[in-house]
């Protein structure tokens, strides 16, 4: 599978990739919302100009009566403001509507990750509502506030 974003390239990791994907996750931006997998395996690389600058994961529901999909994502921190996750989601969320069927997909980004909130706000998504103590802080030890925000098929931007 490859995606072809406005600017990136969304394919499986590849060998010698995970090591790049750890120190990007080490990143003080980024490890303020993510804690380090244990490993690669299933995630998609993000690319800009043939090096990979993140990573992005999506789950499915195939139950017929709650089918959805979700996304989340991480980019390293110099590329930040570039909206390169706006492409990466977008790219993503049209490959699991199209191409998958789903007429919904669910985020949740830490409620106060505004930077991220606004992110998936311009690809469609809309808050939900806020998911009480959702994540524990692998730095702080500390359960945090996560804001739950879906889009339906039809509100893709």
């Amino acid at each position: 599978m490859e995606l072809q974003g406005n600017t990136v390239l969304i394919r499986p990791v590849r060998p010698g990739e995970a090591e790049i994907l750890d120190r990007i996750v080490r990143e003080p931006e980024v490890a303020a919302w993510w804690a380090p997998p244990e490993d690669y395996e299933g995630m998609l690389a993000v690319v800009l100009d043939g090096e990979a600058v993140g990573a992005a994961q999506y789950t499915q529901e195939d139950d017929p009566e709650f089918r959805h999909a979700g996304i989340d994502l991480f980019l390293t921190a110099r590329v930040h403001g570039r909206g390169l996750g706006t492409d990466t989601v977008r790219t993503l969320a049209r490959w699991l509507i199209q191409e998958n069927g789903h007429h919904r997909l669910t985020i949740d980004p830490d409620a106060a990750n505004a930077a991220a909130i606004r992110c998936y706000g311009k690809v469609g998504f809309k808050p939900v509502g806020v998911l009480r103590a959702h994540r524990l802080d692998h730095r702080t030890g500390q359960w945090q506030d996560g804001l739950l925000m879906d889009l339906l098929a039809h509100e893709l931007r």
